[in-house]
């Protein structure tokens, strides 16, 4: 079996946003495939203070991480071995690493069993108003200013004509430059949404239209933030 399990977006909520069934799973599981080796054995440490990390074996699955990285790891899948798939924040899969080994999990007959917790895309758009029955998960958007003046421009007809909600995340340290640029390019009476530390203390959700985002002041700066609009 192959089990997707998501991880807690912000520090020390684990035990409200995951399901129980995830701490019954973890000690079964013989080999997991991380994002991040050191981060993921934290998170299981603290998750369940006894939690033997020398038993299961644990390997990192990236952005870069091949099958041919992996083949060794992949045969001892095929032959019956139970593995976790673990991202940093949120659900393995969805703006994530990971979807080729679900993949290729199903090509070998493998069992694929989703876990629930806590996605921010999701959480963001549910908490947004806006449209959830149409809606386009773009990820980053362009770096470059003209390209992304160009692009912005482009999604928003889009949105406009298909009362389609279009979802982006960026680098975090970038957070506070997109939404300027948004606050730029959109029209005045486009909804905007600004999803900040979902599940955090600190949470920030507010959705306004552009026209009115810039009498309000937040700061963005390396905080994990989903952003979301909608043109009318």
């Amino acid at each position: 079996m192959l089990y997707l399990i998501p991880t807690p977006l912000a520090p020390n909520t684990a035990d409200f946003v995951l399901s129980p069934q995830i701490k019954e799973i973890l000690p079964t599981i013989e080999i997991f495939l991380v994002e991040n080796t050191r981060t993921s054995r934290r998170f299981l440490r603290e998750y369940i203070p006894n939690f033997d990390l020398e038993t299961p074996e644990i390997h990192e699955l990236n952005q870069q991480t091949t099958p041919q990285d992996l083949k060794k790891t992949l045969d001892k899948i095929e032959k019956g071995k139970i593995v976790g798939v673990m991202s940093e924040a949120g659900c393995p899969s969805i703006a994530d690493p990971g979807n080729w080994i679900v993949k290729w999990a199903h090509s070998k007959n493998i069992q694929v069993i989703p876990l629930i917790g806590p996605s921010s895309i999701f959480l963001a758009l549910m908490a947004s108003g806006l449209n959830g029955q149409h809606f386009c998960f773009h990820g980053y958007l362009p770096i470059e200013a003209e390209k992304r003046k160009n692009k912005m421009i482009e999604l928003e007809k889009q949105s406009k004509k298909n009362n389609q909600t279009q979802i982006f995340i960026e680098t975090p340290y970038r957070n506070n430059q997109l939404k300027e640029s948004f606050l730029q390019h959109l029209q005045d009476n486009t909804w905007l949404c600004v999803a900040c530390d979902i599940t955090n203390e600190t949470v920030f959700i507010k959705t306004f239209q552009k026209k009115d985002w810039k009498k309000i002041e937040v700061d963005l700066h390396k905080k994990p933030t989903i952003f979301l609009f909608l043109a009318e």
